[in-house]
């Protein structure tokens, strides 16, 4: 081996994947917030959403449903149930079945029209074939690196 050659070109840091997919969840948050408050965090939205479209999955099938480990996902439920957004329940095997409450229901349809506006605005500064590009590759790199659990082993 040449001692004197020179290392590799190295992946400047723009162009790293991890680099930019951290800057843009970063940008997703940040954009979250200042689109819809700080009643829930974007974890919380994403617990409230599942809730919406499958009322009373317990904690286990929630957490894989938004890509989660459990005890996170236990501790959102936590937080959620003290905000009265949603119910627990103990179920006979002992999981918990999670429901929306009322005011879980009342602030989503405050909520779900800000995210759908901030997710056109998101995207609003590129033609509709780079949307749906974006979009496809995006979820084209989660379903590749997701080893069905909601995140990858560490």
């Amino acid at each position: 081996m040449d001692r004197t050659a020179a290392p590799p070109a190295s992946v400047e840091l723009h162009e790293q994947p991890g680099h930019l997919i951290r800057r843009a969840h970063q940008i997703a948050v940040s954009l979250f917030h200042e689109n819809l408050g700080r009643e829930v965090t974007p974890v919380q939205y994403a617990v409230l959403r599942a809730l919406q479209d499958q009322p009373g999955i317990d904690q286990v099938t929630l957490a894989q449903a938004i890509a989660l480990d459990t005890s996170s996902t236990a501790d959102v439920a936590v937080r959620l149930e003290a905000k009265g957004l949603i119910v627990r329940e103990v179920l006979p095997r002992g999981q918990r079945a999670l429901a929306l409450t009322g005011q879980g229901e009342e602030l989503l349809a405050r909520l779900v029209p800000g995210m759908n506006a901030m997710c056109r605005d998101m995207l609003a500064d590129m033609d509709r074939a780079e949307q749906a590009e974006f979009i496809r590759l995006l979820r084209k790199f989660v379903h590749l690196n997701d080893d069905g659990r909601g995140a990858r082993a560490r």
